[in-house]
């Protein structure tokens, strides 16, 4: 959301006439977000005052994606967590125990009020046998007054300390990208990605095989495409420049060359 739909707490222009003309024609869509720190109805909140009229089901964090995927892992479990209540309330909601002795998992989320007794114990559980999850590999966040370290500096710290390698769920983690492309009850080729990084957004629908859309409002400028390997299917200043018109007929002319590749297959 940060850097597509707002920016510094400011909304970019054209954001609210886009969702707008989502919720009219009825068109399925989700905010995904690898902040684990809020609930999805906080997020909600935040967006209803910005004049974005969405509810809960529009979002999904990478929170959700960990509690769900850990459920799905051990039913009922338990987590040593590090991180703040977008994490453990989707935690809680999956059936899972918060402990501080002898958990399945050490979870690690954003967090903002971490300290050396946190990350020791951490270790510890570590090198006891718990495994290791993260909810992202973000390495800093941005925020009013600058950056500061994300959730994979964490990680770092303690993956060294510790020689384990966390199991990341968030962006670009197919765990998260499909969980809410199954969320909507869409196909992956009938899948849109907009998203302003390039190592999360666009590198994650880029794997699994939706129309990615980068947009330069956010931490990715035009000069950085040079770095990558991969590239966004459609570039655009920002989210203002993308018509539903525009993007039926790009899904359109998609599906039609698919169609005609399967046909190809068959007949040979």
């Amino acid at each position: 959301m940060d850097g597509v739909i707002y920016s510094g707490g400011q909304l970019i222009p054209g954001a609210v006439d886009f969702i707008g003309e989502l919720l009219d024609q009825d068109r399925p869509f989700m905010f995904l977000t690898n902040n684990s720190q809020r609930t999805r109805r906080d997020i909600m909140t935040r967006l209803n005052r910005l004049s974005i009229s969405v509810n809960e089901k529009h979002i999904f964090t990478c929170a959700d994606a960990t509690a769900s995927y850990l459920a799905r892992q051990k039913p009922g479990g338990t987590a040593y967590v590090i991180g703040e209540g977008g994490l453990l309330t989707a935690l809680h909601e999956q059936g899972f125990s918060v402990v501080d002795r002898d958990p399945d998992f050490v979870v690690i989320g954003e967090c903002r009020t971490f300290n050396a007794e946190m990350m020791e114990a951490a270790l510890n559980l570590l090198l006891g046998g718990a495994k290791f999850i993260a909810t992202n590999l973000d390495q800093n966040c941005p925020t009013s007054n600058g950056m500061r370290p994300g959730c994979g500096a964490l990680v770092s710290m303690l993956e060294r300390a510790s020689g384990k390698k966390a199991f990341s769920v968030g962006k670009p983690s197919p765990v998260m990208m499909r969980g809410a492309r199954k969320e909507l009850s869409l196909e992956a080729k009938r899948t849109v990605m907009i998203g302003d990084t390039m190592s999360t957004d666009i590198l994650g629908g880029h794997q699994l095989g939706y129309y990615t859309i980068l947009v330069l409002s956010g931490t990715t400028r035009s000069e950085d495409l040079a770095t990558y390997s991969y590239r966004p299917d459609m570039v655009v200043g920002s989210i203002a420049d993308i018509r539903l018109d525009m993007m039926d007929e790009v899904l359109g002319q998609s599906l039609k060359s698919l169609e005609e590749e399967n046909q190809f297959i068959e007949v040979a």
